[in-house]
């Protein structure tokens, strides 16, 4: 059993997760709660009214409203050591991390840390529940998506923040913002803002890989340099082995397809589960009947509430007999 080393644990209150408060994603409720702020959750109805059916958390908003109770919010490329430093100066973090399953990407705030069992100790909305991971494991895992952090303090404890983070800059808020406004359906003005964001920081991977998803979506070739750029400024950067997959697999060039989908999963096997659809269909495409089974029934092993199960299982089950 885990015992945790008070002295580096931070008491964060338990929040019920809303599911359809888009517009104030639990991370940053947990974090405003931990100030001292309530009554979020009118406000985050009102500006969630505008985006209609769009599922996910839109984080530029709930920026905006910790900002309008005048709070200061920090976007950064962290490291660990500035995470215990915030830790032990009373201050939680939230960091972008891998998802599970069919979620992509998840935020996930630092509650303290375990010096003794090198352990990153991390929020769970429920009562007397603690979430551990290996300190070497986090950070490998945290690596992949850039190593963001996020910090949101009181407008008094700015100064504070500001010189723990020199290397603040707005690159990776605009890449936030840039998110909202594709919500938005203004492809145009996201894609100005992300390059923004690259002139603001041209190692930005997140911004360079957001561009590549976009010009992809345009079917426009300018996706595979951004694609590239992304994966130079971080070799170990998940989501833009996966967004070069998907562009060749849009070139029907199935054997990059397949090797850059490959790519992504030696990084994390368990991180999103229709990459393995995808790279069955690849590999289907490449007339490797034995490998496209055995990825379809991964992606079904990660994914059972797929809404194409039963398709799935049928070409698994005519694939397999051909095979015979």
């Amino acid at each position: 059993m885990l015992k945790l080393d008070n002295e580096h644990t931070l008491i964060l209150p338990l929040v019920e997760s809303i599911e359809d408060e888009i517009c104030l994603p639990l991370a940053i409720n947990v974090i405003l709660t931990y100030w001292g702020e309530y009554d979020l959750i009118k406000e985050a109805k009102e500006k969630a009214r505008k985006y209609g059916d769009v599922k996910g958390s839109i984080f530029a908003e709930g920026f905006e409203i910790a900002e309008s109770r005048g709070y200061h919010v920090s976007i950064i490329r962290g490291n660990i050591q500035g995470l215990k430093k915030k830790i032990d100066q009373g201050i939680p973090s939230i960091v972008i991390m891998p998802g599970i399953k069919d979620t992509i990407q998840h935020a996930t705030v630092i509650s303290g840390y375990d010096p003794e069992e090198s352990r990153i100790i991390t929020y769970v909305p429920e009562p007397d529940t603690v979430g551990s991971i290996p300190e070497k494991k986090f950070i490998e895992l945290w690596e992949q998506d850039g190593s963001l952090t996020i910090t949101i303090v009181p407008a008094d404890m700015k100064n504070v923040n500001d010189k723990e983070n020199p290397s603040t800059d707005q690159s990776y808020r605009m890449c936030f913002e840039a998110e909202r406004l594709l919500l938005d359906g203004k492809t145009k003005e996201a894609i100005e803002k992300l390059k923004n964001a690259v002139e603001t920081n041209k190692n930005n991977e997140l911004a360079l890989d957001m561009l590549g998803s976009v010009y992809n979506e345009l079917k426009s070739d300018e996706a595979k340099d951004y694609f590239e750029s992304s994966i130079k400024a971080n070799p170990k950067f998940y989501l833009s082995y996966r967004g070069m997959g998907n562009y060749y697999l849009r070139k029907e060039e199935y054997q990059l397809a397949e090797k850059s989908y490959s790519s992504a999963i030696l990084i994390n096997p368990n991180r999103f589960g229709p990459i393995y659809k995808n790279r069955g269909i690849a590999r289907l495409k490449l007339d490797d009947k034995v490998g496209a089974v055995s990825d379809l029934n991964t992606y079904l092993d990660q994914c059972p509430q797929a809404n194409d199960r039963n398709n799935i299982e049928l070409a698994i089950k005519d694939l397999s007999s051909e095979n015979k």
